[in-house]
């Protein structure tokens, strides 16, 4: 079967708020750079459009009936995922590895200014019977989950609140972050307790922006590209949607994501074989929970390994070099393809300052948020084994 590798990318973003463009113009816009950068007519040379959207996000229903005119994608094959921009990655992958598709274009976006009940939404996919009818603000179960996971593993709130030091200090260095900043661990141990033990300053918050990728097979993926960034293996999870059953203090769904990712692509220790990883951190301590269920380490280390240093831009093993959500700015839907997208351009060497040296071998990982327990997990490479 037919290997798979990004050739062409587009952002575009990610802000606080973008006025001055409509969701369709914000499309558009990165659409065009992902042509230019791949050096393809999407009218002539493009097989399949892939878009990742949420209806209730996007305030219409059937929302794939607004997408095509700004991808160059009218009366042509468009498959639309009401999900994450990395089961979208999923779905080009397995699309190309039948043979029957040579180029992808994928596309995910966050208008997430426009949305006035953001909130609203998020509690109407919990569970209409138990969950729903309690009320309340929906993060109150991002804090359950920490109280019980720093309980478990003796990780720490100050090991949490120097995710978000890291993180926001990262993405000082990324054009494309909306909230990088130099903010001190006691600055984010101050700030509000919004959902014990869960800080203000540990929550990300959302951003507008939107990223398109273009991906090929291999038989025309270097004609198209000469930094080709290959598709090594993609696994994806959905566990238990009841906050009744799941497990409160792994994230099982990450784990299980990535046997099957690592698995594809041949990685047995993936700390050793993988050079950086880019980790959702909607709330601070999931980067720390994610990375013990990616098999980055043992379970209880993660908040240790970051203490020492290790996970930082200079470290042995940097985690979220982009500055993650909490640099960046929540994505929604796009969360996953953000980052995809910094993979992608530390693989390929432009990732400016906050370049990695030498970095072959990327991670990349997503988790839906809540009250999903759905991941998606991602290795890419430059080299073509």
């Amino acid at each position: 079967m037919s290997e798979v590798a990004i050739v062409g990318f587009g952002c575009s973003g990610f802000k606080p708020i973008t006025p001055e463009l409509s969701y369709k113009e914000l499309m558009f816009e990165t659409a065009v750079k992902a042509y230019e950068d791949a050096g393809i007519n999407p009218r002539k040379d493009v097989d399949v459009f892939i878009t990742c959207a949420e209806d209730y996000l996007e305030g219409f229903s059937i929302f794939d009936e607004f997408v095509p005119d700004q991808l160059g994608a009218v009366l042509r094959h468009l498959f639309t995922v009401s999900g994450d921009g990395m089961l979208g990655l999923a779905t080009a992958y397995m699309l190309i590895r039948t043979g029957h598709f040579d180029t992808i274009v994928l596309e995910a976006h966050s208008k997430a200014s426009d949305i006035l009940t953001y909130i609203d939404i998020v509690a109407f996919g919990l569970d209409p019977v138990y969950n729903r009818p309690l009320g309340g603000h929906p993060y109150y179960i991002a804090g359950m989950e920490m109280n019980r996971y720093l309980h478990d593993t003796c990780t720490t709130t100050e090991q949490c609140a120097q995710v978000v030091v890291k993180n926001k200090r990262n993405g000082i260095l990324n054009p494309y972050a909306a909230y990088g900043a130099n903010v001190t661990l006691d600055q984010v141990l101050c700030s509000e307790t919004c959902f014990y033990p869960l800080k203000k300053l540990e929550i990300s918050t959302p951003a507008d922006g939107c990223i398109v990728m273009v991906l090929a097979s291999e038989k025309i993926a270097e004609s198209l590209s000469d930094k080709p960034i290959w598709v090594k293996g993609v696994g994806w999870c959905t566990e238990t949607p009841s906050l009744e059953t799941r497990e409160w203090t792994k994230a099982v769904y990450t784990r299980m994501a990535a046997e099957m990712a690592y698995k594809q692509a041949k990685i047995n220790n993936p700390w050793m074989e993988i050079d950086f990883a880019e980790i959702h951190d909607q709330f601070a301590y999931k980067e720390l929970q994610h990375m013990e269920a990616l098999k980055l380490c043992d379970y209880g280390e993660a908040g240790k390994l970051l203490e020492d240093g290790l996970t930082n831009l200079n470290g042995e093993f940097p985690v979220n070099p982009s500055g993650g959500l909490l640099g960046m700015g929540y994505g929604l839907e796009a969360s996953g393809t953000q980052k995809l997208l910094e993979v992608v351009l530390q693989l390929r060497g432009e990732a400016g300052r906050r370049q990695i040296p030498n970095a072959e071998v990327g991670l990349a990982h997503t988790w839906r948020g809540i009250p999903t327990a759905t991941g998606v997990v991602a290795v890419l490479s430059n080299v073509k084994r």
